[in-house]
């Protein structure tokens, strides 16, 4: 009997817990389960940040390599004749023509060695006149009698002595005077000349190894790169439209040196490297390119119409690739991967995860994630954030 009376106040218990958890549960708000989830953005901070709108329009399409600037022609001037330096005409660094004097040579001996062989000339030149005026006389006194035939053919052979003898003093008339005019020694080409590498009085000769000065043309003046052999079918197709333009800009991607034209695609791979080498040519009128100079060279492949760009600073990279952070209408972030045509010094061209007009974090993407609440910083505040992301970015 005591042990059912006991059975029986254990049902009451547990009853009564029973009935109180579903009281207590009952009474509690049925949007617990929403608020938990609201948590997270309600107490995520207000990040300053940067923005820029995503624009439309027609892009450039660049391949880019680096290049070395070199000379059309690079001539190391030397003497064809042995002599004493009389003259310098030129300075350190001139720009010269085709022709313009750059040393004299001491021209005396030359000049008579010259005199020397119009003399002989002259005198042989006498000597053949003579010669056939005796020919003219004997050939008329032999059909009378008064001279014999021997004395004709000797007169026919003196007036071919001296024939030969004057075309011999003319052709050493003509070396003289080629001789004479390499004392003078002219630039071959238009250029700019280097250091002097004689003095006046100097003794040169045509054996000499370094020359009298180098002289190297700067205009027009070519650049060789190279570029990754993918890219050769690329290039090859955008060749088969029409000459392709070539951008060269200094060592540090920001200054433009000049504009020129793609002028050759060589005819071998680059095995070693798997790379193509090319050559473009510039007019160089401000001489901005240097031979030897190593510049960034761009090669326009085609302008794509209606393409999308991006701030360069927007695109970040994580484990899914690319990525930018978009600002949406209730001020706060969504990541979005996209993908990424080609990134300039500037901009980016993105062919998709994104849309025109749309706003994207170009500064202070470091403290967000998404859904975070962003406030848009412009004018000096916006400066001052984009030099401090910049200042970090630099720390190595």
């Amino acid at each position: 009997m005591k042990l059912r009376t006991a059975f029986l106040w254990l049902l009451v218990a547990a009853a009564l817990i029973g009935g109180a958890t579903y009281a207590f549960t009952a009474a509690r708000p049925a949007k617990q389960p929403a608020e938990k989830t609201a948590a997270p953005s309600s107490s995520l901070p207000t990040v300053p940040v940067v923005a820029d709108a995503v624009k439309s329009g027609d892009v450039p399409i660049y391949l880019r390599g680096i290049g070395t600037v070199q000379a059309y022609n690079t001539d190391t001037i030397r003497t064809q004749v042995q002599g004493q330096i009389t003259q310098v005409a030129f300075k350190e660094g001139q720009a010269i023509h085709a022709g313009d004097l750059l040393a004299q040579i001491d021209p005396r001996p030359y000049q008579a060695q010259l005199d020397q062989a119009t003399a002989n000339l002259y005198r042989d030149q006498a000597l053949l006149a003579n010669a056939q005026a005796n020919l003219q006389r004997d050939s008329t006194l032999v059909v009378k009698g008064y001279a014999t035939p021997q004395t004709v053919d000797q007169d026919k052979a003196n007036v071919g002595q001296y024939t030969g003898a004057v075309k011999a003093d003319q052709a050493m008339i003509e070396n003289a005077r080629v001789q004479l005019s390499y004392t003078r020694i002219t630039s071959p080409i238009d250029g700019v000349t280097g250091i002097r590498l004689i003095d006046v009085g100097n003794i040169v000769q045509p054996g000499d190894p370094n020359g009298i000065v180098v002289v190297t043309q700067l205009q027009p003046i070519s650049v060789i790169f190279t570029l990754p052999e993918t890219n050769l079918p690329t290039i090859q197709q955008a060749m088969a439209k029409g000459p392709l333009t070539v951008l060269a800009y200094s060592e540090d991607n920001k200054t433009e040196l000049d504009k020129g034209a793609l002028a050759v695609l060589d005819n071998q791979i680059i095995q070693s490297s798997g790379s193509a080498r090319l050559k473009a040519d510039f007019p160089n009128p401000q001489h901005r390119l240097w031979p030897g100079e190593l510049v960034n060279v761009r090669l326009l492949i085609e302008n794509r119409p209606n393409a999308l760009t991006v701030p360069a600073t927007a695109v970040q990279q994580g484990q899914q690739g690319s990525y930018v952070y978009v600002i949406k209408p209730d001020a706060t972030v969504e990541l979005r991967v996209v993908k990424v045509a080609q990134t300039g010094a500037r901009r980016a061209i993105i062919d998709s995860g994104v849309q025109p007009n749309e706003q994207v974090v170009v500064g202070g993407q470091s403290r967000l994630q998404p859904g975070s609440p962003v406030k848009v910083l412009t004018g000096k505040a916006a400066q001052a954030l984009l030099s401090e992301n910049a200042a970090q970015t630099s720390i190595p």
